[in-house]
């Protein structure tokens, strides 16, 4: 059988064929592989580079490897936060012509790491929270698109910084499973296979020295339920109004809104007597601040990071003598945000040397530096401005730093 190579795009079949396929994913050379850190997995997994790109590879059955290939993209065409997936490499032979599993390679998710490669220093209680409402996020975007995971766990995980929180995205669909929609069966299965899950994985450090003694590993494992819920319970619930009273629904959406999520789909009803009306989120989808951004701006962003972006351009919007909302002859809020990316983002984000960000996306250095910036206000008791606190970001924070925020790739 002949090396077949199944790909989403037609450039990365010329790149991948320059890999060794010939030989075991155990055996391949250094001056191919990236030194990133791997998570837990039942697989062997490798990270090579491939061109300009930097793939993860892992070796499987061809079965679930193309199962699991189609799963990702079937998440990507839902905008689910997941490893995005580039091809299935099949029919692979070793040098004496015997057969070699099949790999299904997915591009490397830059600035993640797996969760146990965040335990190398003791990672304090408030983080693990953070680490928990990521992942009961990802969990219900998940569940809303009618996805079951079958395996939800840390090690399935990867996360990102997002302005002081963190993003969650599966790693591993191999698992999963698509619905139209999931029943609460399969809700609560998924929801008891985290907490059973995490609490283990999070035994396991405890075992090795590297969680912090006031964490407990049982609580934390049921925390992702509790959080999972009251989120399920916002999204999804149904809400009876006064009749007359239609800014309660508003309110509703605002909150939703807060949260992150869109209202997509509602159905609004009027009971028979005609003194309340129903509402109910039909269809909810994430990332309304993502969205927001993006339109206005071009960037591209994870949620908080766009939330925090947003704060900081309607802030500065209010600074210009042109903003003038609702007057015909005043900027429209697109010509600013385009001006506000021009002036104030990028110069911000290209003062911060390449060699000392580290795995921070130009979002994220802009947070930080936002943060920074309140943080000398408040000892200072006065605004001391966006420059003094680059200068002062780079000179004292970002060298003592290098180690936490060390590049996961060279750029």
């Amino acid at each position: 059988m002949a090396l077949q190579i199944s790909a989403t795009n037609p450039e990365h079949p010329a790149l991948l064929l320059e890999l060794p396929w010939q030989l075991p994913l155990e055996e391949w050379p250094e001056e191919v592989l990236v030194p990133l850190p791997r998570g837990i997995s039942r697989h062997i997994v490798r990270y090579a580079r491939a061109g300009d790109e930097v793939i993860a590879v892992k070796e499987l059955a061809e079965r679930p490897a193309l199962r699991e290939y189609e799963l990702l993209r079937d998440l990507d065409r839902l905008g689910i936060p997941a490893v995005d997936p580039l091809a299935v490499v099949t029919g692979r032979l070793d040098a004496a012509g015997a057969p070699l599993e099949s790999v299904l390679v997915t591009r490397h998710l830059r600035g993640s790491q797996p969760y146990r490669s965040m335990f190398e220093t003791t990672m304090r209680p408030a983080t693990m929270h953070r680490l928990m409402d990521a992942l009961a996020v990802l969990l219900v975007r998940l569940h809303l698109a009618g996805f079951a995971w079958g395996d939800c766990s840390l090690s399935n995980t990867l996360f990102r910084r997002d302005a002081g929180a963190y993003a969650a995205y599966l790693v591993d669909a191999e698992t999963g499973d698509l619905h139209a929609q999931l029943s609460d069966g399969q809700r609560d299965y998924d929801l008891d296979l985290a907490r059973v899950n995490i609490s283990g994985e999070l035994l396991d450090l405890e075992a090795s020295g590297a969680l912090h003694p006031s964490v407990d590993p049982i609580e934390f494992g049921t925390e992702i339920c509790a959080r999972y819920q009251g989120l399920w319970q916002e999204l999804t619930r149904t809400s009876v109004y006064p009749a007359g009273k239609y800014h309660y629904i508003e309110r509703r959406i605002r909150r939703l809104n807060d949260l992150g999520f869109d209202v997509a789909e509602m159905q609004i009803e009027h009971a028979t007597h005609g003194d309340t009306v129903t509402f109910v989120p039909k269809v909810v989808d994430a990332g309304h601040h993502q969205r927001q951004l993006l339109r206005l701006t071009g960037l591209d962003t994870e949620e908080n990071q766009a939330r925090r972006l947003l704060n900081d351009l309607e802030s500065w919007m209010a600074t210009q003598d042109d903003y003038a909302p609702g007057d015909p002859l005043g900027a429209r809020p697109e010509v600013l945000a385009h001006r506000w990316v021009r002036d104030v983002f990028r110069p911000t984000v290209r003062a911060v040397p390449p060699d000392l960000r580290g795995s921070m996306d130009p979002a994220e250095i802009y947070h930080e530096l936002l943060e920074h910036r309140w943080y000398l206000s408040e000892h200072a008791q006065h605004d001391i401005g966006l420059d003094t606190a680059v200068e002062d970001y780079i000179s004292n924070i970002l060298p003592t730093a290098r180690e936490t925020l060390r590049p996961t790739v060279s750029d």
